[in-house]
Order: structure tokens, then sequence, then C-alpha cells
């Protein structure tokens, strides 16, 4: 973690990055979820981040932001190695129409920037939909800063964030 620095008023000041990691943990540390926190540099593909953690790709969970409505978005957690089936997202949720913001939209609503996104300490309390293969396993979820991690049981990830588990993903295409 970062050193805080003096503000012009003496106080301590935490680095943006660093506010971000303490945001995460501290929401992790009040769900009562058990976890362990991974630190690495930074990776430049989903199989340098699973090595980094000593995890299967699969075991890597990404959070994105998806939007439902001009102001409604939710985090859906997709599997390494997986990407968000649109027809299956959008049948789930019973609407026509769903899209990814920008970065500077996406980072508005959680406070994160991408890359470094969770529900855990959101700006935002958002609904969260799991992709199936999330619960039943060891996974790793962003702690709210590049190259930090925390590993939990998939089971217990998706019953502390309330989450709706469902088959929403796909294989990401090989090409």
């Amino acid at each position: 973690m970062s050193e805080a620095t003096p503000a012009p008023d003496g106080a301590r000041r935490v680095p943006d990055a660093a506010a971000g990691e303490v945001r995460a943990l501290a929401a992790l540390d009040a769900s009562g979820l058990r976890y362990r926190i991974a630190r690495h540099a930074p990776v430049r593909s989903l199989a340098e981040a699973a090595a980094a953690r000593q995890l299967r790709p699969e075991q890597l969970i990404k959070t994105l932001v998806v939007r439902r409505a001009e102001d409604d978005f939710l985090f859906v957690l997709v599997p390494g190695g997986r990407t968000i089936s649109w027809p299956k997202l959008r049948a789930l949720l019973g609407v026509a129409r769903l899209s990814m913001p920008d970065a500077d939209v996406a980072r508005q609503v959680t406070g994160y920037e991408r890359g470094t996104i969770t529900p855990f300490g959101a700006a935002t309390a958002l609904p969260v939909i799991a992709d199936a293969r999330v619960a039943g396993q060891a996974v790793s979820i962003g702690a709210g800063a590049h190259g930090v991690a925390a590993t939990v049981d998939g089971s217990r990830l998706v019953i502390a964030l309330g989450a709706t588990v469902a088959d929403v993903t796909e294989p990401e295409s090989q090409d």
C-alpha cells in the first residue's frame, strides 16, 4: 500500500490508488467473509495474473459494470476465460438493451478505475449478477487497486453480495 502524505492542513491523506484498496478491504472485513489477500506486480494477461495469485485462470473473477438504463447499473461477476453472453443477460434481466459504460462513467458509479472495480466498497451499492461458475470454488476478486485481490469461497461470496446466480457467460473467443 502507498504511504499516506501530509495535506496542507496537516492531516494525512491516503493516495487515490491506496484509498480504493482501503475502502475495498474495509468492506470485505464488514462482510464477514474470510479472505486471503494477494498482492502482485502488474500483469499483462489472465495467465500471468492466475500464476501470480497461484490459482487457475477460471478462478479469477472480473467485476464488470453494465448499464441497464440511463442511471441504472449493475455488477456482473465473470470468471476468467469467459465473457458476458449478452443474450443470456438480457433474458435474465428482461430487457432489450444493455451496454457497458465508458471508463469515466464506471469510475463515477463505482469509485474505482477499470481494472480495480469490485463490489466491495463501491461508491454506489449495485445489484450483483454472478455467473453460475463463481459458486462452488475458491475465487479471486479485485480488492480496489491494481495487483491486489482477495481470494474467497465463491459460494460465500455470492451470499455476502446478495448476488443473483445464473448462467450469463460464454467462453471468450480464441481469435
